[in-house]
């Protein structure tokens, strides 16, 4: 399955969509933006500001987009065809950039990881880039005939060698070249649609185990895969590509002006510019399309219109539409058929046996090419010798109970009582084995949760602790579990469900949280839990001896003495975590435990945020009061870091801070209860800003001692003193 996750803007387009050229990486979460006019720019995609702007003359015009070389750390661009333009992230002007004028015009320039640009001019020649700054002036001869221009180009690496591939047109006829350059061989294959009134509009590599292909759509909406066998020998000197229709697009009866496809795995394209269904009166709409089972995944409508363009790094799609750049994250999750099969829910309540198990055969092909499918039976472990088992007769005063066959075992725990289950169940577990113990395990706790369900008094504890402490079961497999245990307010099994399940819905987790922050202490006391290492560091308010010393070491930016003297409004506050320079946590231990495992659990921010807004005024206040005190804790450390296990990192508590913020922004900054808790946040952010505007000082006074150069002396002692201010 795939999905389009929250959309954002990264930068305004001055004339619209069809003012922007191109879109390419430039390093981690960064891209460099080139635009239609004279500019180039360079944005950081997490936080959708530009690090760098460069503009050329009024008199030039960019005709090439900016690429950025990794292996040097720069950027080129091409203006007025022929010029190039190679700049660094410190240059200001790019006017005093480095500046070479070619023989020829160049088409594009591309570039791999870790490997050298190549520059592909319009005559179809390949050169490295590197060969061109030695003699900008040699001669560039032409690959292809007079008349033919070139209409899509991208690189590869076959072999540990790039390979440029164009596609060029002329008089309606389409031809792919495949040009090495070690050795120096050009192939040159032939489009052929069958249909004369049909025109290729976009094409893509393709990269699958079976080998590359390269992928078009054409204006009738068919999208065709061909197969690229770049190192058959051929006497031919023009080949005809074999191509196969992966996919027909629907509303497509009349030609399309214009389209893009874009691969994202192996199983997922994404199309822009075409209706994602015949109800569909918007033509510029983004579909992710799977092409193994030619079905419609996810869309998006752009009523604005968009250019056409297309691009997509490092999980997110760049679309230029209206007079914005949008970046929209997707994921694409593997698919397969048992996968969408086992997605559909059953209207029939009742819990089937683990015998019945789908014969795929008989689904796909009929019932004549069925083969009998053995039921799956309990496999237990292998029994004793005899001679073993006469010798033992004497030693087993207490025999354990045999256990029972599967299907009576998922019979009889739909009526038995909890302790028999328990002590079947434990039988059970000591003769499962990995082979099929997951499902085996997910019966259980399925049969075992609906009839919690059905009756009221009805909740085998124990025996769904057993369950869970097997770490077969996961959220999806048993999805009932934890409303059960919500419902039963059982602490210590949704902490376990909370450490063990890694796919537990954000809803859910706010549901337990929302439980964690409202149950009382003296309900608390009376559950056993796992509390870990938490003791480790939560020190809660008793009266102790460490209270009579004073804080005054300063690290991780972190110190009282600095809390006292930036003042959110310049009056004196009192903090509620602080007694006589100590910290002492505001809940208690078992809560702290409980709410640990929440900031340890899994979310997307889109999902998690409508969820945290249920949370009253008093819950968040005091959520924010525990975070807070974490946060305070770890800056008491070098490490920024408290030992133990299950304890939540730095960037965790930090995460969870501006959820609860962002959530309920309104109400904190309403709300009087919450002014105490918000002047202490903003204080500690005071602190980190200190602290980091003088790390950056003194990272500017080493840098300019690292770069001092050493003055040679001829006397035999010296002494040299330096001073950083």
């Amino acid at each position: 399955m795939a999905q389009l996750c929250e959309e954002f803007t990264l930068c305004g387009l001055p004339s619209g969509g069809g003012g922007l050229r191109a879109v390419g990486p430039a390093g981690l979460d960064r891209v460099i933006v080139t635009h239609e006019d004279r500019t180039v720019t360079v944005y950081k995609v997490s936080d959708q500001k530009p690090l760098g702007s460069w503009t050329v003359k009024q008199t030039q015009k960019i005709s090439c987009p900016a690429i950025y070389n990794n292996l040097t750390g720069e950027y080129v661009v091409v203006h007025d065809h022929k010029v190039l333009r190679i700049w660094k992230d410190e240059d200001v002007n790019l006017e005093k950039s480095f500046k070479a004028t070619l023989a020829a015009d160049i088409y594009q320039i591309h570039t791999l990881p870790d490997t050298e640009p190549l520059v592909l001019f319009e005559g179809g020649s390949v050169r490295q880039l590197d060969a061109l700054l030695s003699a900008p002036q040699q001669e560039i001869e032409s690959v292809i005939s007079k008349g033919e221009v070139i209409r899509w180009s991208d690189v590869l690496l076959e072999a540990g060698s790039p390979v440029i591939l164009f596609v060029t047109e002329k008089d309606g006829l389409f031809h792919l070249y495949a040009q090495k350059l070690n050795p120096n061989i050009c192939h040159k294959f032939k489009l052929d649609s069958g249909d004369k009134n049909v025109r290729p509009l976009s094409f893509v590599l393709c990269f699958k185990q079976e080998g590359i292909s390269l992928m078009c759509l054409y204006s009738s909406g068919c999208i065709y895969e061909m197969p690229l066998l770049l190192n058959r020998n051929s006497t031919e000197k023009v080949q005809i590509l074999p191509q196969s229709l992966l996919l027909k697009l629907p509303n497509c009866e009349t030609s399309l002006d214009h389209a893009t496809i874009l691969v994202l795995d192996e199983t997922h394209v994404a199309v822009l510019g075409v209706p994602y269904s015949h109800q569909c009166t918007v033509k510029d709409c983004l579909s992710i399309w799977n092409i193994s089972f030619q079905t419609l995944q996810a869309w998006k409508e752009f009523p604005e219109g968009s250019s056409g363009q297309l691009w997509c790094f490092n999980g997110k799609l760049f679309v230029p539409h209206g007079k914005v750049l949008t970046v929209i994250p997707f994921t694409c999750e593997i698919s397969s058929l048992a996968v969408v099969l086992g997605k559909l829910k059953q209207p029939d309540a009742a819990v089937k046996s683990v015998s019945s198990i789908v014969n795929w055969n008989t689904m796909l092909r009929g019932a004549q090419s069925a083969q009998p499918v053995p039921t799956p039976e309990l496999i237990l472990s292998k029994p004793e010798p005899k001679r073993r088992l006469r010798n033992r007769k004497s030693q087993d005063v207490n025999p354990q109970p045999q256990p029972l066959p599967l299907d009576q075992f998922l019979t009889e725990i739909q009526s038995s009582t909890k302790e028999k289950i328990d002590e079947q169940l434990k039988s059970l577990m000591r003769n499962l084995q990995q082979s099929n113990a997951q499902l085996i395990i997910a019966q259980i706790a399925t049969i075992l949760v609906s009839r919690c369900k059905t009756q009221v008094k009805f909740y085998p504890q124990k025996a769904l602790v057993s369950i869970l402490k097997t770490q077969m079961l996961s959220y999806s497999l048993c999805p009932d579990l934890m409303a059960v245990a919500l419902d039963e307010a059982d602490y210590s099994m949704l902490q376990l469900c909370l450490q063990h399940f890694p796919d537990i819905p954000e809803a859910v987790t706010c549901a337990c949280l929302k439980l964690f922050l409202s149950v009382s202490d003296s309900d608390l006391e009376k559950v056993a839990l796992d509390l870990g290492s938490v003791a480790s560091y939560v020190e809660l308010d008793q009266p102790s001896s460490k209270a009579e010393e004073k804080m005054e070491i300063v690290e991780n930016g972190f110190s009282p003495l600095l809390l006292e003297e930036d003042s959110y409004d310049g009056k004196e506050t009192s903090d509620p975590l602080q007694s006589d320079g100590i910290l002492t946590c505001p809940i208690s231990l078992k809560r702290a435990v409980l709410l640990n495992e929440i900031l340890l659990s899994s979310y997307s921010e889109t999902f998690l945020l409508p969820c945290l807004k249920d949370l009253s005024v008093p819950q968040v206040v005091l959520f924010l009061r525990y975070v807070e005190y974490l946060y305070m804790k770890q800056c008491e450390t070098t490490s920024a870091e408290i030992p133990g296990d299950r304890i939540p990192t730095v960037n965790q508590v930090l995460d969870w801070i501006s959820l609860l913020l962002d959530a309920h922004f309104t109400v904190l900054v309403m709300a009087t209860e919450t002014r105490g808790v918000i002047t202490n946040l903003h204080k500690l952010i005071k602190c980190q800003v200190k602290l980091c505007s003088q790390l950056s000082k003194i990272e500017g006074s080493l840098q300019n001692v690292r770069e001092l150069k050493s003055q040679k002396s001829d006397a035999l002692y010296s002494i040299e003193v330096i001073k950083i201010f």
